[in-house]
């Protein structure tokens, strides 16, 4: 792909990330995991004591010590920015808070059409933001790269009609199907918000990003197509050419082919597909990609032997997935994120793994 440099962006040649997302053979085989800055760290546990969630994210020197404590530890190719995908709604001025033990809250659930206008757009900048991402690119090596982060506009929907997570998502089906016209105008409102929000990042120096769509594995093929993917490919093709970008979702089996049509990058797949078969949903309907994934993040926990096997099972899949013409590459990740009871040597031993049999 063609990317257009930003005057705060490093020149990264030899990133095994960037070059496999490139096409081009890496120097060791790209890896790095979703959610490995957080609670698995014990220096994150104790740094981030006192501090708000939300805080911690718009803290620029939190941010980037945070963003950093996993690279210097497993020594992976890339670092995921530290966030929640509901800062930017908070940036933007919404009321919402984390709840620890719950998640994202709202003060009022948005629900009708009176509400989704009065939902804020993020139009200038991110206080803290983009000094955090200075600190992080001062502290990665030039074949370290760092990945923007921004959850989906289904996602972030989903948390405003429901008024924090669901198990059911029930309002927000019903919002799509009762009155498609206001679904539209809200994830609209949510898709200018992510743009915005991926554009400062991009202006501070990132090297790829990540779209989020956490919850989009509870919507059905048509409803996905219908309600989801027009917003969704907004976001890819306002970005598209400033730097690779990567689209991923949880129990999204059915819906790869539609996400890939998103227009990102790269795919991510969760850990209930085998690489191979995402592979040909995924080619079948947007053509090669480049696939990211998709070790269960349980197996973590079970040691350095089945660790190896599942890594060497990945491996397999993917090289069937290029011989085949249904994957451009390889990014080795988690299906979701780092599981929080999981040790920290056992994620830097599956990272040395990797790199050296991957």
């Amino acid at each position: 792909m063609t990317t257009t440099p930003s005057p705060a962006r490093r020149e990264l040649r030899r990133a095994p990330l960037l070059d496999a997302i490139a096409g081009k053979t890496p120097a060791r085989p790209p890896v790095w995991f979703m959610r490995q800055a957080g609670r698995s760290l014990p220096e994150y546990r104790e740094i981030r004591k006192g501090t708000g969630m939300l805080d911690a994210c718009l803290n620029p020197e939190l941010l980037a010590e945070i963003t950093l404590q996993p690279v210097r530890r497993h020594d992976v190719d890339a670092a995921i920015l530290f966030s929640d995908i509901v800062v930017p709604l908070k940036a933007a001025g919404l009321a919402i808070d984390i709840v620890p033990g719950r998640g994202p809250v709202v003060d009022e659930p948005v629900r009708d059409r009176s509400a989704i206008g009065a939902v804020p757009i993020l139009e200038g900048d991110v206080p803290g933001l983009e000094e955090g991402i200075g600190g992080i690119l001062e502290g990665l090596r030039d074949d370290q790269t760092l990945i923007g982060f921004a959850g989906a506009p289904f996602t972030l929907a989903s948390y405003l009609v429901e008024g924090g997570p669901s198990k059911t998502h029930e309002h927000t089906k019903a919002l799509m199907h009762t009155d498609p016209e206001a679904w539209d105008e809200l994830m609209g409102r949510l898709t200018t918000t992510i743009v915005r929000f991926l554009e400062v990042q991009l202006a501070a120096g990132i090297d790829a990003f990540q779209l989020f769509d956490s919850w989009a594995g509870f919507l059905s093929e048509h409803d996905y197509r219908r309600f989801v993917l027009p917003h969704s490919t907004k976001v890819f093709e306002a970005l598209a050419g400033r730097v690779p970008s990567i689209h991923f979702g949880v129990t999204t089996g059915e819906l790869l082919g539609d996400m890939a049509a998103a227009g990102a990058d790269v795919v991510g797949v969760d850990w209930r597909v085998p690489l191979d078969r995402a592979a040909e949903r995924i080619a079948t309907a947007a053509g090669p990609k480049v696939l990211q994934g998709n070790l269960d993040p349980a197996l973590l926990l079970a040691g350095g032997e089945v660790v190896r096997g599942e890594i060497a099972r990945i491996k397999a899949e993917a090289a069937r997935a290029r011989a085949a013409g249904h994957a451009l590459g390889h990014v080795y990740n988690l299906g979701h994120g780092v599981l929080p009871a999981t040790p920290p040597d056992a994620i830097t031993e599956a990272v040395r793994v990797i790199h050296e049999e991957g």
